[in-house]
């Protein structure tokens, strides 16, 4: 490998780790927040007890919450923890990232200030979230997650509460920081041997430029406040199901949060669901 290519790696992996991070962030303190300050109870109250339309408020639940696609998994994890359904878990996990406000700014800033993509890319996650939401409820019949440290601590001080939160929130972060760094190098690696320009070019037709699409956003992964900016520079090359695939499918799954996904949920279930979710937007957007 020349000194060249490894400058081009070193570049790319420090750009995506700088692009997650803060997110990161935002994850793993909310993460400590609904570990310290909400109970099961209230969880229990906020969720309606029919799962269907306990799947559709946690759809669209990202849109209150900033986090990206690395992020919001810690926070998927707790909220499994806490008592809500895989399946609704899982919505929202999948889905948060697209709908947040910020992603949804930056789709609408991308594309020329146009609110078409913008709804368009929303209101297909949504319909691809409650889609496997609903196939999960009927094939999950145990608990995904590796570990399920669900432990109850009596605090006597709102300031033990804030330091229970933050200690939570730290360790959340070391935990899950490790596969962020590793999914990042892979992702790094995979961009410097791989060229773009290789993808683009047997992305000719209907079926395949989807699928084009969708391994270019798997490889690249991009933040999803970010790449809609990448998105909107294939407008000349690809049509606007294919670029709606590449929207929807890289914050879902990518090569990082595959990684972290791993970390925290069984790997038949990972497996299971990168299934769904690559079966789900190819078959949406295509009808699209």
């Amino acid at each position: 490998m020349s000194m060249d290519t490894l400058l081009q790696l070193n570049t790319i992996f420090i750009s995506i780790i700088i692009e997650a991070l803060p997110f990161i962030l935002i994850g793993v303190i909310v993460s400590g927040i609904i570990q310290v300050f909400i109970s099961e109870e209230m969880i229990a109250k906020l969720m309606p007890k029919n799962n269907i339309l306990a799947i559709l408020v946690a759809s669209v639940m990202g849109a209150i919450i900033p986090a990206c696609e690395c992020g919001i998994i810690p926070i998927a994890r707790r909220l499994i923890i806490k008592g809500v359904s895989v399946p609704a878990a899982v919505a929202f996990m999948i889905t948060g990232p697209i709908i947040n406000p910020i992603v949804l700014f930056s789709t609408y800033i991308a594309f020329g200030n146009s609110w078409s993509m913008v709804l368009h890319r929303g209101l297909l996650a949504i319909l691809v979230s409650v889609i496997i939401g609903i196939f999960l409820k009927f094939t999950v019949r145990e608990s995904p997650l590796k570990t399920t440290d669900n432990y109850t601590a009596h605090y006597h001080s709102f300031s033990e509460k804030i330091s229970a939160m933050l200690k939570h929130s730290i360790d959340e972060f070391f935990s899950v920081g490790k596969y962020l760094v590793a999914g990042s190098f892979i992702a790094a690696l995979v961009q410097t041997t791989i060229k773009t320009s290789t993808l683009v070019s047997i992305g000719d037709g209907n079926i395949s430029s989807h699928v084009v699409m969708m391994g270019l956003a798997y490889v690249l992964s991009l933040c999803s406040q970010a790449d809609a900016f990448i998105a909107a520079s294939f407008r000349g090359s690809f049509s606007t199901s294919s670029i709606l695939a590449f929207l929807l499918f890289g914050p879902m799954l990518d090569i990082k949060n595959t990684m972290m996904l791993l970390s925290t949920f069984k790997a038949k279930f990972v497996g299971v669901l990168c299934t769904a979710i690559t079966i789900t937007v190819l078959l949406v957007t295509l009808v699209f």
